[in-house]
């Protein structure tokens, strides 16, 4: 059997023939966000390995010897090559990730699954809701609204985290918000003395978040009882069902709909989605027994 060191040369030769295996990328970075959070970035180790992705779409990321788990693409889609995948260190292959170099060498498959109706939202109010890491598979909608700006009305990010530790991108937020020309309204549910800002669930900020609820598309991200608390302050505001958007990103291990792992009802997460409209999977959204 081929060693860790060999299995990444023998994948570069198989995904040349198998455009299901692999494609090479190596470590430019790992970025520490938060103390249990991270961010790998990529570059592929061979120029025609390099795609394109729409902000929603997922990886799968293989590390040689360990195994592969899928993660949202958190990158901006217009700096190609360069690829950037944030998440939590909770398992055997996240722990092995976060332990990665530069110049080390993961493997690629992807991108995979739906997007974030960002062109249905032009000339429209886009309100972003998104919960811990949830902000991760938001980044890339993030990026496209701001680089064509003129299209939209108001841009909203409403971002929740556990605690001013936890927040992700923190001087990326604090860049955009001088821009003044996006809203962002981020709390925790815990801070100490010296946080100034505000204290409670995301959900708080809904009621009075300054968008015109019947021309807005809201994109939300985060744990699923977030989701579903968000979605009926949405309602509340008169957000219609059918421009609501979620990214449900449960239980997925292929990203090609085959093992059955991430099945939804009648849906697959990996295949079907991540991303969903609200009146795709209303009915099922939060049973844990699907």
């Amino acid at each position: 059997m081929a060693s860790a060191i060999e299995q990444p040369e023998i994948a570069a030769a198989a995904a040349a023939a198998d455009p299901m295996l692999p494609a090479l990328y190596s470590i430019q970075r790992v970025r520490q966000e938060t103390d249990d959070t991270f961010t790998l970035e990529l570059v592929p180790e061979d120029s025609h390995s390099s795609f394109g992705f729409r902000p929603g779409q997922f990886n799968m990321v293989y590390i040689f010897g360990v195994g592969e788990v899928p993660i949202s693409i958190s990158s901006d889609p217009g700096s190609l090559p360069m690829l950037k995948h944030t998440t939590r260190e909770v398992g055997t292959v996240t722990r092995a990730m976060r332990q990665l170099k530069r110049g080390d060498v993961v493997g690629i498959r992807g991108p995979y699954g739906s997007c974030w109706p960002v062109a249905k939202a032009v000339e429209r109010d886009v309100v972003i809701v998104a919960g811990g890491i949830g902000l991760a598979p938001l980044r890339p909608a993030l990026y496209r609204l701001m680089a064509e700006r003129e299209k939209f009305r108001k841009i909203v990010l409403l971002y929740g985290t556990r605690t001013p530790e936890d927040i992700l991108y923190r001087q990326e937020l604090e860049h955009w918000r001088g821009k003044f020309d996006l809203e962002i309204q981020v709390t925790v549910d815990r801070a100490a003395s010296n946080w100034r800002g505000n204290v409670g669930v995301v959900t708080t900020l809904i009621p009075r978040a300054p968008f015109d609820p019947s021309n807005t598309f809201a994109l939300v991200c985060g744990p699923e009882v977030m989701m579903r608390f968000t979605v009926m302050e949405l309602e509340k505001r008169g957000v219609a069902t059918e421009r609501i958007y979620l990214s449900a990103e449960r239980n997925m291990k292929c990203g090609i709909g085959f093992c059955g792992h991430c099945q939804l009802g009648a849906v697959f997460v990996c295949k079907d989605g991540p991303v969903f409209a609200l009146n795709q999977i209303a009915a099922i959204l939060g049973k844990s027994e699907i």
